[in-house]
């Protein structure tokens, strides 16, 4: 199973959520395209909240410097980045793919972060944040991905959120799985073990 983990936006918790799925799968993963790797790579960060000992970190394709859309940031580093360079990572152990940014950041003039995803054929994990317009880019998010035929695997509602916010969006994607992340006020592994310990017990994956 080849899981895309994607977000309605940036910075609300792709990285975190995906080494959650990746403790509980005990997944391999990957981030094809890191850019603002002068601020760390969210591989490390993932290495770092891991216990497990069977996931293989797989290198990146693309090593961008500054925290910009991967075009823009490739741009600057004087590459242009081709999907047809992407290629899936060996192995035969389930696989978390995280993107960067949003559905429809771009990664060149014409395509963009969700057309790694359709390249593989992976299911889509879409992550959730609670802010004033989540619901807006929640169901145009969920609305693209219909449209264009992915099958949403799961919805991830990464925080505390109002039922009524969180219901309207549900209500959208009503045959998705639904998972739960608590806000968490610091990042270990003993927390990301059990998080991934709940998802497991909750038959959510």
């Amino acid at each position: 199973m080849n899981l895309f983990i994607t977000g309605i936006g940036t910075n609300v918790g792709k990285t975190v959520v995906s080494a959650i799925l990746t403790e509980a799968l005990q997944a391999d993963y990957w981030k094809p395209i890191q850019s603002g790797v002068l601020e760390g790579k969210d591989s490390d960060t993932v290495k770092s909240l891991i216990s497990n000992t069977k996931t293989v970190f797989h290198a990146e394709t693309y090593l961008l410097q500054e925290p910009l859309s991967p075009h823009f940031a490739a741009k600057l580093d004087g590459v242009e980045i081709e999907l047809d360079k992407i290629q899936l990572p060996k192995t035969a152990n389930h696989l978390i793919i995280e993107g960067a940014g949003g559905l429809l950041v771009p990664i060149n003039n014409t395509q963009y972060v969700i057309d790694i995803a359709k390249q593989f054929g992976c299911e889509i994990v879409l992550v959730i944040s609670s802010y004033l317009g989540c619901i807006n880019h929640s169901l145009l998010s969920i609305d693209y991905l219909k449209r264009n035929h992915f099958k949403i695997k799961a919805l991830v509602f990464n925080g505390e959120f109002e039922p009524e916010v969180k219901q309207s969006i549900i209500n959208y994607s009503s045959e998705s799985q639904i998972i739960d992340i608590p806000t968490l006020n610091s990042l270990n592994k003993q927390h990301i073990l059990e998080i991934s310990n709940s998802i497991k017990a909750q038959n959510a994956l």
